[in-house]
């Protein structure tokens, strides 16, 4: 199968996922394209948002109808990196009595991972998480274990409870391709969501997509070709956020303290690459990148005493960097 012929197959898919999607999950669209654009990027999310906006179900039914297999970790203070990674245990053979140490495999051992409300676990357990998250293998006992591919991680946070919580470092924040931030549903999608979830009714998904055809468009989206003038509108956009830059504006030096760092800009490129061809087109343009901005660069910015004073959010940042092109 060609190229092109691989962006069409990928297109029709990506349709008939929403749709699929769609008989379980009511809205969300853009939240929806991003996380697959997270996938087929081989990166890893970051969904904020209050309780009870289905960020639980949302990536359930993605991992169901991606025919992937699924595990949820609920994060607590109590948490240990074992319980996520796995531990040894002894076992004995009946027959000859002899005593082996074997290892169990921990819950980090699927294809998508919810890690719920991982601001809750002390930083010794999530480090263990966004090890694998990184290097895509658990070591135990001086021993690796590869992770099976493709291997993508979801991380919730509540933005409300924050007392006896664990906020993760710009460093490991800037592990996570996407931050995404999950809004209220609209009235009409919100009657929608209670008249389905209040009758007998159950979808039933199809699966559309297995592993082996999910690693084979990961690598289709590395083949992408992209213009120079879009390469350079990324690294010169992620240059502007860094405030001892020779790019940064007067705004940016106000309102940043620490920008975003070069894996922001690879992200940007992979990111605009990806939706391009979920969208038909064979290669992305500037447009892809801006659309790619806000959850790329909302974690990696951390803003100055004078944007907190002032009530300028990252957000609002960004948005004045993509209407600013000075």
């Amino acid at each position: 199968m060609s190229d092109v012929e691989a962006v069409q197959k990928l297109t029709s898919a990506y349709a008939a996922l929403r749709a699929e999607i769609a008989k379980v999950i009511v809205g969300q669209e853009i939240v929806i394209e991003q996380l697959l654009i997270s996938l087929l990027s081989r990166g890893h999310c970051l969904l904020v948002g209050v309780p009870g906006l289905a960020k639980t179900l949302l990536i359930k039914t993605l991992a169901e109808a991606l025919d992937l297999r699924f595990s949820r970790i609920q994060f607590t203070p109590d948490l240990m990196p074992s319980d996520i990674t796995g531990t040894e245990i002894i076992e004995e053979n009946v027959s000859t009595g002899q005593k082996t140490f074997k290892f169990v495999r921990g819950p980090v051992f699927a294809n998508i991972i919810l890690a719920d409300e991982i601001n809750r676990t002390p930083p010794k357990t999530q480090a263990a998480l966004l090890e694998a998250m990184q290097e895509h293998h658990v070591t135990a006992a001086g021993a690796t274990y590869r992770l099976d591919e493709p291997f993508f991680v979801l991380a919730t946070q509540n933005p409300i409870e924050q007392e006896g919580t664990y906020p993760l470092p710009e460093a490991q924040l800037d592990r996570f391709m996407f931050n995404l931030w999950l809004d209220y549903p609209s009235f009409d999608e919100e009657l929608k969501i209670v008249q389905s979830t209040t009758s007998p009714y159950q979808a039933t998904l199809n699966h559309l997509l297995n592993a082996a055809e999910i690693i084979a468009f990961q690598d289709l989206v590395r083949r992408v070709p992209v213009a120079d003038n879009v390469i350079q509108f990324a690294v010169t956009l992620v240059g502007r956020t860094r405030p001892q830059s020779s790019l940064a504006s007067a705004s940016t030096r106000n309102w940043i303290r620490w920008g975003a760092g070069p894996r922001a800009s690879q992200f940007l490129i992979l990111g605009a690459k990806t939706r391009a061809i979920l969208h038909g087109r064979h290669t992305p343009d500037i447009s892809d990148v801006q659309v790619m901005a806000g959850p790329v660069l909302r974690h990696r910015i951390v803003p100055s005493f004078n944007a907190e004073a002032e009530g300028v959010t990252p957000m609002q940042i960004i948005e004045t960097l993509l209407a600013n092109n000075d």
